[in-house]
Formats: C-alpha cells, sequence, structure tokens
C-alpha cells in the first residue's frame, strides 16, 4: 500500500471499515459523510483502536449530507 500511495499523484478513495483499519498509519486526511438516517446496524468505521484525530473542517454538502474532515494528531 505504500508502494501505491507513493505511485498516485491525488487521492486515494476507501471506503469502509475493514479496509480503512488496514491502511490506519497511511492516512492522510479522513473525510466521514454523513446523512441524518437511522440504518439500525452495520459496522462501525473504526473497528479497531481508533487514531486520534483532529476536526479540521464541516461543510454542508446539499439538502442532506455532511461532511466531516479530520487529520490525525
Amino acid at each position: 500500500m505504500r508502494n501505491l500511495k507513493a505511485m498516485v499523484n491525488g487521492e486515494l478513495n476507501v471506503a469502509g471499515p475493514v479496509l480503512a483499519a488496514a491502511l490506519t498509519l497511511l492516512v492522510d486526511e479522513y473525510r466521514l459523510y454523513f446523512r441524518p438516517y437511522v440504518l439500525g446496524g452495520g459496522k462501525p468505521y473504526f473497528a479497531g483502536a481508533r487514531p486520534p484525530l483532529h476536526l479540521i473542517a464541516t461543510d454542508r454538502i446539499g439538502e442532506d449530507v455532511v461532511r466531516l474532515t479530520y487529520v490525525p494528531t
């Protein structure tokens, strides 16, 4: 994964808690998108120990989405 990150000029998008957990040490920024819907289940995004994070931005996208941007501290 480090080689992939070095080869890509720009962003790598990761979806899902399992893959995100595997890449925690390589993440420069988390952008979490929330919609106000109750699903009643699923896996937590940070399935293991959550890395220490600092909120740097909040953005409203459209009518029903909020994006929270975090960086590791």
